[in-house]
């Protein structure tokens, strides 16, 4: 195997980055800068939601709103394409307070000459919440957002006296294909990971819908360290009873990578070896 260094502190560490190869490069690049052998698996897929006509009325009359919530760069993707589709300028949003979950997210924004008014200093639904709380009673809210997510920000916004409106960007699937890729990977004795990253709590109960709860559970993670990108995720895992050894101090991608990196340099226990011939 080879011998990691201070430049390079995961050389012959395996990690499986469960997301598409298009979503995983900022991730597979942090690893494999600093030594590791990324396996990509998506966990999870990106759809259409049923009908675009929800979110397409919203963005007829986005002038109406006075704040704009968006909590994922996808969400800000497909938020752009409507705009395009539908022949509306990405203008007619600077009118509006912008808050994004977290700094990716607000890249995204800002990419397209967007002014990103709220930023939460920790990236969960619960920060953007009291960010927001003193500043929307009376206001009207497009919250832009996954199919399935946690009605964290609805609800307490409407609560703080808000007029919430929901619309769905895009929804999250498993893909089956995975299924067989995950399989071998986790049976493999050369091919086992050390450590596998989950980046949202979606792909940590897709992780569990793909290789099925009992097989999960049945000793084949045994000596791979789980690492997650924050506490929403990090409660899933632990929810699905999947221990967490690697929590992300700073809830974004290099956040994650660093956390990976200094699970490893400040052990004083050997690497784990989760497979014969690693």
């Amino acid at each position: 195997m080879p011998i990691a260094n201070s430049q390079q502190p995961l050389l012959g560490k395996r990690v499986v980055v469960g997301r598409t190869r298009a979503q995983a490069g900022a991730l597979s690049a942090e690893l494999r800068v600093r030594g590791a052998e990324v396996i990509e698996i998506p966990f999870i897929a990106i759809r259409e939601p049923a009908s675009w006509e929800p979110l397409d009325e919203a963005l007829r009359r986005c002038g109406e709103y006075d704040w704009l919530i968006l909590t994922s760069a996808n969400g800000v993707n497909v938020l752009l394409e409507r705009l395009a589709k539908l022949d509306i300028p990405v203008s007619d949003l600077a009118s509006l307070k912008i808050a994004a979950i977290g700094p990716a997210t607000a890249k995204a924004i800002e990419s397209h000459g967007l002014n990103v008014e709220v930023v939460p200093k920790e990236y969960v639904a619960e920060a953007v919440v009291e960010s927001l709380k003193a500043r929307v009673e009376g206001k009207r809210v497009l919250l832009v957002r996954a199919k399935v997510a946690r009605d964290v920000i609805p609800n307490e916004l409407s609560r703080a006296g808000a007029l919430v409106e929901v619309r769905e960007a895009y929804e999250t699937i498993t893909p089956p294909e995975s299924r067989e890729q995950l399989r071998a990977a986790l049976s493999s004795a050369t091919q086992r990971p050390h450590v596998i990253a989950f980046t949202s709590s979606s792909t940590a109960r897709s992780f569990v819908e793909l290789i099925g709860a009992e097989f999960a559970h049945s000793g084949v993670l045994e000596g791979v360290a789980l690492a997650s990108i924050g506490p929403v995720t990090t409660a899933t895992l632990e929810e699905l009873r999947l221990p967490v050894a690697i929590r992300a101090k700073e809830y974004t991608i290099p956040g994650l990578a660093a956390a990976i990196v200094e699970h490893y340099c400040t052990s004083h226990a050997a690497w784990p070896q989760p497979g014969a011939g690693t």
